[in-house]
């Protein structure tokens, strides 16, 4: 109704104009017994809602029109170019703009030939908006908020480059990926590297389910986690990479969700399993293991799965008694000088010594019955010096120690023995 009124308006101001004959001649295509429907639609194009049909028709006989000019360069004659820049849409190259607009009227705005995502679907096939997973725009049919439908400087028409576009709508990765310092290299490159920007049968428009999609460039984990004998399970697990890692930005390397030990305490908080509450063992026991004390949980452990018991990075010894050789405490000589279970005699190898006897020789380097050295320390952490053990598991059994440390030396009160002292400058006589 009211855009009628609007043409009713425009023939009052042409008549008023003195302009009869040429506004009854324009009038004449829209008469009630030709054109008429033209001008019932919401949207109507200018020279139309204007009768000035001969902007783009010249009359050659009766009721014989021709374009003057065709294609493009007729709208151009009013209209910008709109094939200017690097990628322009195909309609647009092919000078054929009446394949998206109606060049008189239209129930949609810009005299579109069909609403939103339904005229890109008149060319485009329709399988963006089936996905489970469907990016916003998309699914609200809004194809213009990230595609130009006519020419930019940007390959698929975008109406910014690479991660600049994404960045329009998710400005908060945008602060985030500027605050962070260990950034994922797909992201720094572009955002489509793992997300599809229409949708897919996955969470989050990614290209893949994870891990697979991580492992399409963490080949080498693909292969290390097939391999391993004990895998770590959250490896495993429905999160899977996502439990450990952000894939996005984080101030701590490799893209860790926390730093050293805090990530590893995230989860081993509480008893797992047979694994008991780690965060609890160490909040209790503040004598701590060197790589504990610095946080650094993976020196021993593999946190994507190891051959070794306890995803240990090599082999520790998990008896309380093994027959001696270098190989079996490969974790631990891993920094400790294997020399030390070797020299029968020393002065300078340890300060567990009773003047010049090696008390860890005397201990460990015994066949069949070398203790080892969950014996007697405590691989996390304890509450007497060295991490010793308050107490040494003997199958469903464990004994107490006490130990005493001194200037220069201790002694040792355990169920394996009776009290026997060890003195670096004067070497003690036991029993």
């Amino acid at each position: 109704m009211k855009s009628k009124l609007v043409v009713l308006v425009a023939v009052a101001v042409f008549l008023a104009a003195g302009w009869t004959s040429m506004a009854c001649a324009d009038q004449s295509c829209v008469a009630k017994e030709c054109h008429a429907k033209l001008l019932d639609n919401k949207y109507v194009h200018g020279p139309v809602g204007a009768f000035e049909c001969q902007m783009c028709h010249v009359k050659i006989g009766d009721h014989k029109f021709k374009f003057d000019i065709e294609g493009a360069d007729l709208c151009y004659e009013c209209h910008d170019k709109k094939d200017t820049e690097a990628f322009v849409h195909g309609p647009i190259a092919a000078g054929d703009c009446t394949g998206c607009h109606s060049p008189h009227s239209s129930p949609y705005k810009f005299q579109l030939l069909g609403d939103g995502q339904n005229l890109c679907f008149r060319c485009h096939e329709n399988n963006k908006t089936n996905q489970k997973f469907v990016h916003g725009p998309v699914a609200a049919g809004d194809c213009i908020a990230c595609h130009d439908p006519h020419t930019t400087p940007n390959k698929y028409q975008l109406i910014a480059p690479g991660n600049d576009l994404c960045f329009t709508c998710h400005v908060d990765k945008k602060d985030e990926f500027a605050a962070g310092k260990s950034i994922h290299p797909p992201v720094a490159d572009r955002c489509t590297n793992c997300h599809n920007a229409h949708g897919t049968p996955h969470k989050y428009q990614l290209s893949g389910s994870v891990p697979d999609l991580c492992f399409g460039c963490h080949v080498d984990k693909q292969e290390q986690i097939s391999k391993v004998k004990v895998p770590h399970k959250p490896v495993l697990d429905g999160t899977s990479c996502m439990g450990c890692h952000t894939p996005h930005v984080t101030n701590d390397k490799p893209l860790l969700k926390a730093g050293g030990s805090d990530l590893c305490l995230m989860c081993h908080d509480t008893q797992i399993g047979t694994v008991s509450n780690m965060k609890g063992w160490l909040d209790a026991n503040p004598d701590k293991h060197g790589p504990v004390k610095n946080g650094d949980c993976a020196s021993c452990h593999n946190p994507h799965g190891a051959d070794y018991y306890r995803i240990l990075v090599n082999y520790f010894p998990p008896e309380f008694y093994a027959p001696y050789s270098t190989d079996k405490y490969a974790l631990c000589f891993g920094c400790h000088n294997k020399e030390i279970s070797i020299d029968e005699f020393t002065t300078t190898l340890t300060g567990f010594r009773n003047g010049d006897k090696n008390m860890h020789f005397v201990h460990v380097n015994k066949s069949p019955k070398g203790r080892t050295c969950r014996a007697c320390h405590e691989v996390h952490a304890g509450t007497q010096g060295k991490h010793v053990r308050e107490k040494v598991p003997f199958g469903k059994l464990s004994y107490p120690i006490r130990f005493t440390k001194n200037e220069n030396g201790g002694s040792c009160v355990v169920g394996c023995h009776v009290e026997r002292g060890y003195d670096r400058v004067k070497p003690v006589q036991n029993r």
